[in-house]
């Protein structure tokens, strides 16, 4: 069967998983802001985690989790505190956490991973999860991902969530997954937490390098803000219950389709929050293509999508394509000016390194639309890459400068 997308997909759509939403009095005015994920057996598992040098507590405890033992059943993940620069006290709270909901499910500790985001530099208010986590256990249900995918908003202004069904090995197969994120977006594998789970069968090993490969196409190529969070954690679960023996290899031919449903739900969740970046009013793609190579072009293609100037110039509706070159001169890949050509949209607005004779005022047409694509041809190879950003507006000031009060 060919790839198929599932309506109104979510985390549990997978079959035997479940998941919950509750509020527990973390964020202020109250909102669901504790959603637990569960599944019915442990699960083969893989995660990838920030690069920031300071690592909120969850991160440090899944880390820890995963190279002891990479198998899991429930992820727990709070809103409203990051429970970030906390110290050891941080991390005795995320350890305690996992140990709440391995009580409320009857799992060992160490199969439960969590994950936070909200505030950095605040403790956990424990004595509420210490409610809401048996709520939240008691709550789970198999329709309960849309409600999970909501309780773990921060600044997003609404859920992202899918799943996809496909046939690995001769088994239909689920891949179904959630995210947040909306500010602090700049992943280096952003604030970006997300769960995919499926119910293929495959070993760690074999989750872990096929979960590098879909990231490296999907939460790698987003920035809202260049500002990579503290807290950013992907984890995959794969419960094995669609019925057939492991993936051993990631290379195998019936390993293949598992990575097409893993990568296009990453995909999916990645751009969802780019185009809900902080204030966005703009989805923007930036296509860097004829660069000496791949890193050369993922490094042009950045430069471009974290600019202030080529972001508000979008917002603004200036087509000023000098900013782009710019940020392609500055980014440090190989550039012959000569040879470099650019478009917005279908627009050829600079070839051999010099201006056109396009129309201003198309070229400002095609920045009002809502989803803007920029290219850029360097003329120098083969390589190419793709990033997904959003433009920089007023509404991203006012939330980032007001968050705490």
């Amino acid at each position: 069967m060919a790839l198929e997308w599932l309506a109104g997909g979510t985390v549990t759509s997978v079959p035997g998983f479940l998941a919950s939403g509750v509020a527990c009095g973390i964020k202020r005015p109250a909102a669901p802001d504790l959603a637990l994920v569960a599944a019915e057996r442990p699960c083969a598992a893989a995660g990838v985690f920030t690069t920031n040098r300071f690592p909120a507590a969850p991160v440090l405890y899944d880390r820890a989790a995963l190279a002891a033992s990479p198998y899991v059943q429930a992820v727990a993940i709070n809103a409203g505190c990051a429970n970030a620069c906390t110290g050891d006290e941080g991390l005795a709270d995320a350890r305690e956490m996992a140990g709440l909901v391995a009580s409320g499910l009857g799992c060992p500790p160490e199969a439960v991973l969590v994950m936070s985001t909200g505030v950095i530099g605040v403790r956990l208010p424990m004595e509420r999860l210490r409610v809401g986590i048996p709520q939240a256990a008691q709550a789970l249900s198999a329709d309960g991902g849309a409600a999970a995918a909501r309780a773990i908003m921060t600044t997003d202004t609404r859920p992202k969530a899918c799943a996809v069904r496909t046939v690995v090995g001769g088994r239909v197969v689920t891949v179904g997954g959630m995210a947040k994120g909306s500010g602090m977006i700049h992943p280096n594998m952003a604030t970006m937490l997300a769960v995919i789970a499926t119910d293929a069968a495959a070993t760690p090993p074999v989750l872990d390098a096929l979960l590098r490969r879909a990231v490296g196409r999907s939460f790698n190529a987003v920035t809202v803000d260049g500002d990579t969070s503290t807290n950013d954690t992907l984890l995959l679960l794969a419960n094995g219950a669609a019925g057939r023996a492991e993936l051993s290899d990631p290379d195998a031919p019936e390993a293949q389709a598992l990575a097409e449903a893993l990568e296009v739900v990453a995909v999916h969740l990645a751009q969802a929050i780019a185009r809900d970046g902080e204030g966005a009013s703009h989805f923007v793609t930036v296509r860097v293509r004829g660069a000496a190579g791949e890193a050369d072009a993922r490094r042009a293609a950045k430069a471009v999508a974290n600019s202030p100037l080529v972001k508000t110039a979008i917002y603004g509706g200036d087509p000023n394509w000098g900013r782009v070159l710019c940020a392609v001169g500055y980014s440090g890949c190989a550039v012959d000016p000569a040879r470099a050509a650019l478009w917005f949209g279908e627009l050829a607005l600079v070839a051999g390194g010099r201006p056109l004779d396009y129309d201003e005022k198309q070229a400002a047409a095609v920045l009002q639309q809502p989803e803007v694509t920029i290219t850029v041809d360097l003329g120098l190879g083969a390589g190419e890459a793709t990033v997904w950003t959003c433009d920089l507006t007023h509404r991203y000031v006012d939330i980032n400068a007001h968050y705490r009060t």
